[in-house]
């Protein structure tokens, strides 16, 4: 989880084209042919994307974008934590 990568993706798109592209790259790694690594880098995106999708939820439920971002990082650094 890389806290300005999420804000970055938060920023430049919508909740839509973050929904689309989660859904390419789970497609993507169920393909048998898809190395390890490969997949390490596909969760990690993941990871972001779905971050980036959390903080377009809590903006839109009326937090500014840094509050939005620190609530997140406090939910998985939460739940790393258990």
């Amino acid at each position: 989880m890389k806290l300005p990568v999420i804000r970055h993706l938060q920023k430049g798109t919508t909740p839509e084209q973050l929904e689309t592209t989660l859904e390419v790259l789970e497609y993507f790694v169920e393909h048998r042919s898809v190395s390890e690594e490969e997949m390490d880098v596909v969760g990690e995106l993941i990871t972001n994307i779905c971050g980036a999708l959390e903080v377009h939820n809590n903006v839109n439920q009326g937090m500014s974008g840094i509050e939005a971002a620190n609530a997140f990082a406090q939910k998985v650094m939460g739940s790393i934590d258990k």
